[in-house]
């Protein structure tokens, strides 16, 4: 039913459209016109009353502020900072920075392998991510090139997806839980 509904509404778009009646009240441009974009990778968030420095991973904690990435509940790693921005004596909001996501970034790791290249890492702090899931498991990329067992190269974007930490207790059979803590494991490294 509901599918029916949308292929009606739609319809009746294409039908405004062809007799020139869309509700939207603008016609087709005649001239040229100047349109308002975002650089592509790069957006502004109001700072929680602490510093971010340029350079860092950050994250927006659960009230929707920019934060130095940490290994806490409710973060959500958002990118690399582009500048310094000092809000530590201002109110949440008071000031913005700048992110870029998704980019490319060489950061220092706990103790990471040639093997890992192209797993889900985690945020130990502000510049340092491991492979392990610490205790809140925030995402902050994925390995893209090895450099040493203590640098690389990671792949940051807004992971937008918290981690599944919790592992099947005993109220399952053994060939359940198995198959659950699988499934975990497929879903912690390949959604970001």
């Amino acid at each position: 039913m509901l599918l029916f509904s949308y292929a009606i509404a739609l319809l009746a778009l294409i039908l405004m459209w062809k007799l020139k009646a869309l509700p939207f009240g603008m016609t087709a441009l005649a001239a040229d016109r100047i349109t308002e974009k975002k650089d592509r990778g790069l957006k502004w968030y109001p700072v929680a009353a602490v510093k971010v420095y340029a350079g860092s991973l950050v994250a927006i904690n659960s009230s929707g502020f920019l934060i130095p990435a940490a290994n806490a509940a409710g973060n959500k790693v958002v990118g690399v900072c582009r500048a310094t921005v000092d809000n530590a004596a201002g109110a949440a909001g008071d000031l913005k920075a700048q992110v870029e996501a998704p980019v490319l970034a060489r950061f220092p790791a706990t103790s990471i392998t040639q093997a890992m290249v192209g797993q889900v890492m985690y945020v130990v702090d502000d510049q340092t991510f491991d492979d392990v899931l610490g205790t809140a498991g925030i995402k902050a990329g994925r390995l893209v090139e090895f450099i040493s067992t203590t640098e690389g190269w990671l792949q940051v974007q807004e992971t937008g997806q918290g981690t599944v930490l919790a592992d099947a207790d005993l109220t399952y059979s053994q060939n359940e839980v198995d198959l659950i803590n699988e499934l975990k494991t497929i879903i912690n490294q390949r959604v970001l």
